[in-house]
């Protein structure tokens, strides 16, 4: 199953820090965590001890397989370790999540501070990972032990508990922010040129005369204040050519009602005794 916004044609972001999930449970969660990898340029997915084994065969690969949304060459190529330690032998700096304080004199860092100290660490050679502990308990005390700064986040206290793929995503986010800018992927076309002057004001005479046809501006003293108003009301508007071409447009249907088709107005007048002269079988014998 492929994502609304797969695009195979575009250029494709790998790379940053490795994502090592220690001893995973559920095969539809990391299945998510590729997804929430892909979405933001994250290829380096590590696998350490998950139940029941990997690579997952029948009905538990069609679900992680299902999850990842089209991320599926992150599963293909993720690397299977039998410890924490042989899984980040080759990193330079390593981050442990957590949602609790583990009173081991650690820096803490929230992704924003971490990732974009990681972003510029990493394009000058280190490598570097992120440890995510199984979904029900957590890194224990020793895998943390074994990071050298611990990665939270800012969460309701009272509910600090994360998704497995949530905390991923976030990581990632920050991560593509720090490495690669946050500007909106695409902009909002330009449509039509913004109305010029003459456009707008030719519009405002000919609504205000059908406004006040229709006895609009009452009482009649306040009438300079209404139309200002109205005219304020559609400068806010930042009114485009199109625009201004709609809004005539609708105020002619609403004066002028519905337009007629040629085959109406002919019933309407055969309805009224004028139907045009009768046709070769009529008054024939």
């Amino acid at each position: 199953m492929v994502g609304a916004g797969t695009d195979r044609t575009k250029r494709k972001i790998a790379g940053g820090p490795a994502i090592v999930l220690v001893r995973p449970q559920l095969a539809v969660n990391i299945g998510m965590c590729a997804r929430a990898m892909a979405n933001f340029g994250l290829s380096d997915l590590r696998l350490v001890s998950p139940r029941e084994g990997w690579p997952r065969t029948g009905a538990r690969r069609k679900g992680a397989y299902a999850a990842a949304a089209g991320a599926v060459h992150l599963l293909e190529h993720a690397r299977v370790f039998d410890s924490v330690e042989t899984a980040i032998a080759d990193l330079s700096y390593v981050y442990a999540t957590t949602a609790r304080e583990r009173g081991q004199g650690k820096p803490v860092l929230v992704p924003s501070e971490a990732m974009p100290v990681s972003a510029a660490r990493m394009t000058a050679g280190e490598r570097h990972g992120l440890l995510f502990g199984p979904e029900r308990t957590g890194l224990d005390n020793d895998e943390v032990a074994l990071a050298d700064a611990i990665l939270t986040f800012p969460v309701n206290p009272a509910y600090a508990s994360l998704n497995l793929a949530q905390a991923v995503l976030i990581c990632g986010y920050e991560w593509h922010r720090a490495a690669h800018g946050d500007a909106p992927p695409y902009e909002a076309p330009e449509r039509s040129p913004p109305a010029q002057r003459e456009m707008v004001l030719s519009f405002f005479d000919f609504l205000e005369g059908k406004l006040e046809a229709a006895g609009f501006f009452r009482p009649i003293g306040k009438r300079p204040v209404m139309q200002r108003n109205l005219r304020n009301m559609f400068h806010r508007m930042q009114l485009t050519q199109q625009d201004v071409r709609t809004w005539w447009g609708m105020i002619v249907r609403l004066v002028e009602g519905p337009r007629v088709k040629v085959q109406t107005r002919k019933r309407v007048r055969q309805k009224k005794g004028d139907a045009g002269p009768p046709g070769p079988h009529k008054g024939a014998g």
